[in-house]
């Protein structure tokens, strides 16, 4: 049986060269940050070359517009995503314990 990798986001992409680095990150269950979140956790990284990160986020996006069609997930206006230092607007009703990666 393969080994199956649970992540609650990704934290970082960083690009050397030809090569791709993405680390994944898992919320922790204990540890606290100085606003009570939890804190994200190092677990796994991903590294791709360009072509292959390039083919891979053109089947996300299919994915990803797959779940809005669905209903699964409701795309936000920008406007009302983030803040440049990645906490909700005051506007925003979602969780600051909602992934990054999907607001």
């Amino acid at each position: 049986m393969d080994t199956e990798i649970f992540t609650d986001g990704i934290g970082e992409i960083t690009v050397g060269g030809s090569i791709v680095r993405v680390d994944l990150f898992s919320l922790s269950p204990t540890e606290r940050d100085a606003n009570n979140a939890p804190k994200r956790v190092f677990r796994q990284r991903l590294i791709f070359s360009v072509e292959s990160f390039a083919n891979s986020v053109e089947v996300m996006q299919k994915a990803l517009q797959g779940l809005v069609d669905a209903g699964a997930v409701r795309r936000t206006d920008p406007s009302h995503a983030a803040s440049p230092a990645g906490q909700p607007t005051p506007n925003s009703p979602r969780s600051p314990n909602v992934s990054s990666n999907f607001r």
